[in-house]
């Protein structure tokens, strides 16, 4: 069986897929439309399947020809609150959402395999799981899933799966890339509220500024990465947003600070979390 001719042959049909899921883009934990469409693709090719995650997340199974191990393929369908302008044909049809990060075609992909693999059972023993997820990009839905049993009955022994785009320049277009051990970061969001005591701006003595206060949190916080963490591991602590203030001459009673914290390690993930607590409380 040569995989690349017979994905050829429904490359138009894959196409068409992802065009249909780009026009109907879901936020995180709650995909109607997204679980629908694709469950009714699994249908028509005679899959068997559940849902998960109040029926967000779904859990298809391929049998082979005997047992063996179970191996699962994994996408996320996803999208982000971004409003599309592209101008295409198959443009969003949810204003301000958007499948800008390619979740449209990491199911599409997944649909496409799936098709593949059920016309094929007789080639293969053990089972493939089709492992389609929710909440990527936030709140996380791959631990609900996990939780709801995706990876048991059979037991999932391996599980694969990739991201469209180019993560390293040097990989180049038409190229597929892997790399042994770790490649992609862990992402925790943090969000802190500085709580000061406002007051006119001409007397600053009379109030607790947040402003100065929140300032000197976020050059502390940027000294986690470089001052306290071997330089050799890869970590990024980023204040990615202020809100605070209301006029140029009024101290505010509040200011918050949200960002994001990635890290290839368990332990140092947990370090870095109890020195930003460390730090404000500070």
């Amino acid at each position: 069986m040569n995989v690349l001719e017979e994905a050829k042959k429904i490359e138009q049909e894959i196409i068409k897929w992802r065009r249909d899921l780009h026009k109907i883009p879901e936020l995180n934990l709650y995909l109607p439309k997204t679980t629908k469409y694709v469950e009714e693709k699994l249908k028509e090719m005679g899959i068997e399947y559940k849902t998960l995650v109040n029926g967000n997340a779904i859990v298809g199974l391929i049998k082979g020809n005997s047992d063996g191990k179970t191996i699962g393929l994994r996408a996320d369908m996803d999208a982000l609150p971004i409003e599309e302008e592209t101008g295409l044909e198959f443009s969003s049809t949810h204003k301000g959402c958007m499948h800008a990060c390619g979740h449209d075609g990491h199911t599409a992909m997944l649909l496409g395999a799936a098709k593949i693999l059920s016309e094929n059972r007789d080639k293969f023993k053990g089972n493939v799981k089709l492992l389609f997820q929710p909440g990527e990009e936030y709140p996380g839905g791959a631990l609900p899933m996990i939780e709801e049993g995706a990876m048991e009955n059979p037991k999932v022994d391996a599980v694969i799966g990739l991201h469209e785009g180019v993560i390293d320049e040097r990989v180049a277009k038409g190229k597929i890339a892997y790399k042994d051990g770790c490649m992609m970061a862990s992402m925790d969001r943090f969000l802190i509220r500085v709580k000061g005591k406002g007051c006119h701006g001409a007397y600053p003595q009379m109030g607790v500024d947040p402003i100065v206060i929140a300032s000197e949190i976020i050059l502390s916080l940027q000294k986690i990465s470089s001052r306290e963490i071997n330089t050799n591991e890869p970590i990024i602590v980023s204040v990615c947003k202020i809100n605070g203030g209301f006029s140029q001459n009024i101290i505010p009673d509040m200011v918050e600070l949200e960002g994001t914290v990635r890290a290839t390690n368990n332990e140092t993930r947990k370090f870095i979390a109890n020195r930003i607590e460390e730090i404000v409380k500070g």
